[in-house]
């Protein structure tokens, strides 16, 4: 009875509320957020689109050609501050839904039956060149209205319409920096290698140049390429690397001082985004997978304490230590549970490895391998002074 009555009371919205609801729920659940019986309404959505032939909800596909050059960029998850160097991907449909609607209606509404028309006919090359055209449009537009506070303000009431995510305005801000750039950022995303499973220094070295180059450019988009290379990551903590590589020393303050310090933000972001994953993952009594986002959370958090000295001083220090102590409160809430004889799996010293007698013989390895090359920059320097 309650499920018909649900249903009744859905197929009263639109097609468009109905999915940004499906949505807007969505990102709720992604944040932690618990709303009582709202499972039921998602899975009610969930298969009306199923029922259309859809497994999930998609932007339009004159939306999905417009974001096309984000792609690389986009990120999943809920979180409640904007991302260094990465849109969220949830941001993707109120954003379009203000530009179609607010910003550019005419200029959308021909650009969305040209497209159309264009992907009918399979003119895939005229298809981008539209797609292309329009984004042009639009950062055009966007360039005479952020910089006011008082049409910044208007930008947020208008998107509150159309989503409750903190975020998504600085998700539209990164949106326009990113389209700003695209072309560098497309031949950069080509330039790079396809996989860096390592990312030593040889494969250090071999990105660098390029980060550089578009870095002359583009400085204000270094972000977006320093998410192109943690893309190809297969640890994303290794990211850190292109700005201690760069630094005059692993000094926390000199490695802030590098263009390149985004990159300690960015892996900071990632462990934000792992105890979201962790907090959903025990919620639904997913243990293994929680073991896992563990694992990469305590590996993490020692390599940036060893890698970077003087880390816990720094600002980057201080977030580590924010998350960390909620990622413990939510771990020690779901081994309190079980009594001390028995244990639990989360509990167990061998998820930090670092402890075990191979991750101090690594460690000693960096340090080595650090001290090495500190001393071969240092005959460096002094060879080029003589």
């Amino acid at each position: 009875m309650i499920q018909t009555r649900l249903k009744e009371f859905l197929q009263l919205l639109t097609p468009p509320t109905r999915s940004n609801l499906l949505d807007e729920l969505e990102r709720l659940e992604l944040s932690g957020t618990e709303l009582p019986g709202v499972g039921q309404v998602m899975e009610t959505l969930r298969a009306e689109f199923r029922s259309n032939g859809q497994t999930q909800k998609r932007n339009s596909t004159p939306a999905r050609h417009f974001f096309a050059p984000l792609e690389p960029l986009l990120v999943e998850g809920a979180l409640q501050q904007a991302a260094t160097g990465a849109i969220q991907r949830g941001s993707l449909s109120p954003i379009w839904e203000w530009i179609s609607r607010d910003l550019l209606p005419t200029m959308a509404r021909d650009y969305i039956k040209n497209l159309t028309e264009l992907i009918a006919a399979d003119k895939q090359r005229d298809a981008r060149q539209a797609a292309s055209t329009f984004q042009t449009k639009v950062v055009k537009s966007l360039e005479n209205i952020l910089n006011s506070p008082d049409s910044a303000s208007q930008i947020r009431a208008k998107l509150s319409t159309y989503t409750a995510s903190p975020t998504v305005f600085d998700d539209l801000v990164q949106m326009f920096s990113a389209l700003r750039a695209r072309e560098e950022l497309a031949k950069l995303n080509e330039a790079l290698p396809a996989r860096l499973a390592r990312f030593e220094d040889a494969e250090v070295a071999k990105v660098t140049p390029l980060l550089a180059a578009f870095a002359k450019t583009r400085p204000e988009e270094l972000p977006f390429a320093l998410m192109l290379v943690a893309g190809r990551l297969k640890t994303h903590w290794h990211l850190i690397r292109v700005a201690t590589k760069a630094a005059a020393t692993k000094n926390a303050a000199d490695v802030a001082a590098t263009p390149y310090a985004a990159a300690v933000t960015m892996v900071l972001d990632r462990l934000e985004d792992k105890r979201r994953l962790l907090r959903i993952a025990l919620r639904h009594e997913r243990i293994l997978v929680a073991k896992e986002i563990l694992v990469d959370v305590y590996d993490t958090e020692y390599a940036l304490g060893v890698r970077i000295d003087q880390f816990a001083e720094s600002a980057w220090g201080q977030r580590l230590d924010a998350v960390m102590a909620s990622i413990t409160e939510l771990v020690e809430s779901e081994v309190s549970r079980f009594p001390d004889n028995v244990g639990h799996v989360l509990g167990s010293r061998s998820l930090r490895s670092h402890n075990s007698l191979s991750g101090r013989l690594t460690y000693w390895a960096w340090k080595g391998r650090d001290a090495i090359n500190d001393g071969a920059a240092m005959c460096k320097k002094m060879l080029g002074a003589a």
